[in-house]
Order: C-alpha cells, then structure tokens, then sequence
C-alpha cells in the first residue's frame, strides 16, 4: 500500500489548478468543452481533462505601422494600440485559434480601410474619431470571438518628407497672414482714435494748447530734449494779415 502513497501524490499534484482572480480556466474533457473553472483552488481529473487559462484584464496590442493612401491620394504611415479584453472565455478559446494574433491582424485592416475614407486634413485634425470608426469595425467581429474592445489610439502618423516641407511652408504663410492681418485692424483703430481726438480738438479751440502744455511737461528738465511748438495754421493766418497791414500803413483795429 505505500507505493500508492507517492502515485495518488503525483495525482493530486496533475489535477489541482489554482486560477488566479483575473482568470478564468475553461476544462476541455476528451477534447470537448466541459465546464469553466472560476478563482480560487480547483481539480481537474488529469490525462481526461485538460484545463486552458484565459486572462480576463484588459490588454494592448500594438497595430503596426501601416502604409495607407488617404482619400485625397497621400502616402502615409500610421501605428497605434488596441485595448480589449475577454468577457467570454470560452468563446476566446473555441471562436478562434488566437485572438491576440486576430486582433492585430483585423485592426490593421480595419486602419487602412479607415484611413482611406479620409482626407489627409481630416487623418490630422480626427484621430480621435479614426480610433472610434476601427473601434466599431473590429467590435462586430470581437464579439463573436468572446471579446470586447475598449479603446483604440492612433499614435503616430508619418509622411513623406517632402510633404512635411510644404506644410512648414504653408503654416509660414498661415502665421504671416494672421499677423498682416493683425498688424492691418491695429493700424485701423489707431487711425480711428486719431481721427477722433483730432475732430475733438478742432471742436474745442483750447483744446490744442492744453495738450502742447501737457507734452511740455511730460518732456522734464533734461536738456538733451529739443522742444518744436507747433502754432495752428489759423494763428498764422492772422499774423500773416497782421504783418501786411502794418507793411501797408493801414490802421490795424
């Protein structure tokens, strides 16, 4: 009888299986399935049943950088990441023979199919909804396979050199522009302020004075300042009569 000691050992050791608590462990019996082992200490009947250990958290796989022609016939090459997960873990072991392997190969055909319904501008300024549509795309078909996909984010997207030029460019020209633009509605309201302070001061007869005085005073007492009063063309105008009367003898009243 002891030699039976050390076989039933060896036999409780084949059918215990301890699944962790982020996995599930499908038993196939025969080759057919039998039943899906849960967290915790399990038994399996060894060389009838075999068990398959499926994690259940979310995982990533990358999606290869891919070449794509956008709608508008640019050569690109994009990369990003898929995030899924299995929900039915008998169905990620019957469904298919390896869902990571399935996953990244449809995710790279869902990419190009996406980034050639695109516009180059629209592939830049949406990526968020390029990864909703290959999200959609590959949720159809994950489902039948036990799994759900969560997220898909495009990393990168590449172009050929010569386009990364021209558009250097065409941002240069973009910011001058803006800037003539600018430059062109501040010379406008300057203008429009001048206009107005200048009608004030030709309403208001002390007007002109007032400020020459205020200039004066702004200027302090350095003499490295050089100081021109303008006098109104209307002041001279009348000294210019002045001068000629008395030029003339005649009366000045």
């Amino acid at each position: 009888m002891l030699f039976l000691i050390p076989i039933v050992f060896v036999v409780l050791l084949l059918s215990v299986r301890i699944i962790q608590q982020y996995q599930t462990g499908v038993v196939f019996q025969l080759g057919r399935y039998s039943r899906t082992l849960q967290p915790g200490l399990n038994f399996i009947i060894p060389l009838l049943e075999d068990a398959r250990i499926v994690d259940m958290r979310v995982l990533t796989n990358d999606i290869p950088k891919q070449q794509a022609i956008t709608k508008d016939n640019v050569p690109v090459s994009i990369n990003g990441v898929v995030y899924f997960q299995v929900v039915d873990a008998q169905a990620a072991v019957i469904q298919v023979q390896n869902y990571l392997y399935a996953v990244s190969q449809y995710a790279q055909a869902a990419l190009r199919d996406v980034v050639g319904g695109m516009s180059f501008d629209d592939l830049l300024a949406e990526r968020q909804k390029i990864g909703d549509e290959i999200e959609n795309i590959i949720q159809k078909q994950a489902q039948s396979w036990g799994l759900k996909v969560t997220a898909i984010k495009i990393l990168d997207v590449d172009v050929p050199q010569e386009l990364k030029e021209m558009m250097s460019r065409q941002a240069s020209a973009e910011r001058e522009k803006r800037a003539t633009i600018t430059k062109a509605e501040g010379d406008k309201m300057a203008a429009l302020n001048l206009a107005a302070a200048a009608k004030t001061m030709a309403e208001s007869p002390g007007a002109m004075q007032l400020r020459t005085l205020q200039t004066i005073d702004s200027l302090g007492p350095s003499q490295s300042n050089t100081v021109v009063i303008a006098v109104p063309v209307d002041i001279l105008a009348s000294i210019k009569v002045l001068a000629t009367k008395i030029n003339g003898n005649e009366p000045v009243i």
